[in-house]
């Protein structure tokens, strides 16, 4: 499956356009992470432990998305992006979503 941001693809074109397609993934923060948060907040820089969580709610919220994206006939994504909105405090939504197409070499 190709994806990309773009709303064309390099060497290929889209011979079909299938809609949006889109991959949700709603996440929340153990209080265990927040205590290990705080450690880490305390000493500065990167705080991997809620890196990782962004990263996996990104990299699941993605694969929903292609998935999608495969069960509608499509080969490629174009125009991807993600959203993420604070649900509630310490729950977070993120999407990822783009148009489903199919492409071709040219």
């Amino acid at each position: 499956m190709i994806v990309c941001t773009t709303n064309d693809v390099a060497g290929h074109r889209v011979v079909r356009h299938l809609g949006l397609v889109r991959g949700i993934t709603v996440r929340s923060r153990s209080v265990i992470g927040n205590i290990g948060a705080g450690i880490q907040s305390l000493f500065g820089g990167n705080i991997s432990i809620y890196t990782e969580l962004a990263e996996k709610a990104r990299e699941e919220a993605f694969d929903l998305m292609v998935a999608h994206a495969a069960s509608a006939g499509a080969n490629a994504v174009i125009a991807m992006r993600y959203d993420a909105n604070e649900i509630s405090d310490g729950i977070t939504e993120v999407l990822a979503y783009g148009t489903a197409v199919v492409v071709e070499p040219v």
